[in-house]
């Protein structure tokens, strides 16, 4: 196949997504196996004969599960900088993929249109087990500005010794059930019911995250677990959500972007980092999100196989099949969503050389 009246052939295919936690990595092996991804991999005939294929990976899981890749697979694992993938892998989005970005607030979903042309500066708030912000320039050109060690870590390890649930999601689906204003202390319990007026501060306003149990007589056993895991959802993701805005506002940047598989799709998780930015802002910044947020550094680590390509780079310019424009150099990659806008588990993707 050829396009735009080049001779040079089109890649055809489909970008898939699959997750799975650090616990479950002999399931990811197995899956890769099964799948016979590995037929897939890069050969590099230039690197030594034990090291010929590999598959790109990035971040602490790359150099804590490389020896395992090798001896179940026989796959090396070539390693990218996380950052650099992050960001990559973010630009990539925000620049090809129609309806990627999207706000939500009060329960209410709404997509935003990206201009590609008009897309830096940014802030790139990255919520795994930490937290990073990334101030991001252009392609390449960023800086780690700031952090937090409260984030998806925190939230799960405080969850798995508060309740009894065995994994990530299903703690987010408990918090879903909760009420956090049996745990929390709130404005109205301090001021007898009443709003703090004069410095803007509203009776449903948290006061302390979970400030009763100092209060209440009570154990651990005497509360519902879906009432401290609403707790200390809200707790973390308030603070996500705050320190990002005034990171934003340190450098002057009005678009602040929340990613990572913290957030997993969750509407409450969503709603209250929102809320936050919106708090803390007056209502002058909005925090948006990521249909694929959690495969960021996956796919920047996909986008770095152009620096093994013996021709030239795979890919330097990203054109949509929306009516966007984007504009760079080099060669040619159109993508889509799939036809359905409710799923994230892949994105059709045609590769053309210059």
């Amino acid at each position: 196949m050829s396009d735009c009246g080049t001779s040079q052939p089109v890649l055809e295919g489909r970008l898939h997504f699959a997750k799975f936690e650090t616990s479950k990595i002999n399931d990811c092996l197995e899956f890769i196996q099964r799948k016979k991804l590995r037929l897939g991999d890069f050969h590099d005939c230039t690197a030594p004969s034990s090291d010929k294929i590999f598959i790109k990976a990035t971040g602490g899981g790359a150099y804590k599960f490389a020896d395992l890749f090798k001896e179940k697979l026989g796959i090396s694992l070539d390693k990218e900088d996380e950052m650099d993938c992050l960001v990559t892998g973010a630009n990539f989005l925000l620049k090809a993929i129609h309806q990627e970005a999207f706000t939500y607030l009060d329960g209410q979903k709404e997509f935003v249109q990206i201009d590609p042309n008009d897309l830096y500066p940014y802030l790139l708030v990255n919520i795994g087990s930490g937290v990073s912000m990334i101030k991001v320039d252009g392609d390449g050109k960023f800086e780690r500005v700031s952090g937090t060690s409260l984030g998806g870590g925190t939230f799960w390890g405080l969850g798995r010794l508060l309740t009894k649930c065995k994994n990530f999601d299903e703690l987010l689906e408990l918090s879903h059930q909760g009420n956090n204003r049996v745990v929390d202390m709130l404005v109205g319990d301090i001021y007898g019911g009443t709003d703090y007026a004069k410095i803007g501060l509203s009776a449903t306003t948290i006061a302390s995250s979970f400030g009763k149990a100092i209060a209440d007589n009570k154990e651990l056993e005497d509360y519902k677990s879906e009432d401290l895991s609403r707790s200390l959802l809200r707790m973390i993701s308030n603070n996500i959500g705050q320190i990002s805005y005034l990171n934003a506002l340190r450098f002057g940047l009005k678009r602040i972007f929340f990613a990572g598989f913290f957030i997993r799709g969750h509407a409450y998780t969503m709603d209250t980092i929102s809320v936050a930015v919106h708090f803390w802002s007056k209502g002058e910044a909005k925090a948006m999100f990521l249909r694929h947020e959690g495969f960021l550094g996956a796919l920047g680590a996909f986008m770095s196989y152009e620096k093994h390509i013996p021709d030239g780079p795979m890919v330097h310019k990203i054109l949509p099949r929306s009516p966007i424009s984007v504009s760079s150099a080099g060669n040619k990659i159109y993508c889509s969503l799939n036809s359905d806008s409710n799923e994230n588990d892949s994105i059709e993707c045609n590769v053309y050389g210059t």
